[in-house]
C-alpha cells in the first residue's frame, strides 16, 4: 500500500517537473548556445538587454512569460540573455575573445530590446527590434526568419 503511494507521488513529482520545465524559456549564456549548437544544430535567438531598459523588462515580465512564446523558443532555438553594457563577463566566439558589449556592438545593435537571430551555421544574422507583445513577437519572428534565412542557400 505504501508503494503504491511513494509511486504515485514519484509519478506526480515527474509531471509536475517536466510541466514546469516548460513554464519558463531556458535561457544560456552565448558561450553555451554555441557548445549545444555544435552538438544538435538550431537557431539562436538572443536577446540583447541593458539593466536600464524599461522595455526590456516588459519584455521579460510579459511577452517570455506567455506559454506560446515558452514553448516556441525553447522548441526552435536556444535562447542567449546578453547584457550590451557588461564589459567584464568574456567568452570565445569564432576564435576571438568578446565581453558581452563586444558581442552587442559586433553584432550591429543599437537599441534595445533587440533580438538578434541567428542561423544554425553561425554565418548570418537578422535582428528584430522593440517591444513586441507576445503574439506580435511570435509573427514577427515567424517573418523575419522567412525573410532573412529561408530562401537563403
Amino acid at each position: 500500500m505504501k508503494f503504491k503511494y511513494l509511486l504515485s507521488f514519484c509519478l506526480l513529482a515527474l509531471v509536475s517537473f517536466s510541466l514546469q520545465a516548460q513554464e519558463e524559456i531556458t535561457w544560456m549564456k552565448f558561450e553555451e548556445a554555441i557548445a549545444a549548437n555544435e552538438q544538435s544544430p538550431k537557431m539562436l535567438i538572443v536577446d540583447v538587454y541593458t539593466d536600464w531598459c524599461g522595455w526590456c523588462k516588459k519584455m521579460d515580465k510579459e511577452t517570455f512569460t506567455d506559454p506560446k512564446v515558452i514553448e516556441h523558443i525553447n522548441k526552435n532555438f536556444y535562447a542567449v540573455k546578453l547584457n550590451a553594457e557588461d564589459t567584464k563577463r568574456t567568452f570565445e566566439f569564432m576564435g576571438k575573445k568578446y565581453n558581452e558589449a563586444q558581442m552587442a556592438a559586433a553584432m550591429r545593435v543599437r537599441s534595445y530590446p533587440n533580438f538578434v537571430v541567428i542561423e544554425p551555421k553561425l554565418q548570418n544574422i537578422a535582428q528584430l527590434p522593440g517591444y513586441r507583445t507576445a503574439d506580435q513577437f511570435l509573427t514577427g519572428l515567424d517573418d523575419l526568419i522567412d525573410k532573412a534565412f529561408k530562401n537563403k542557400p
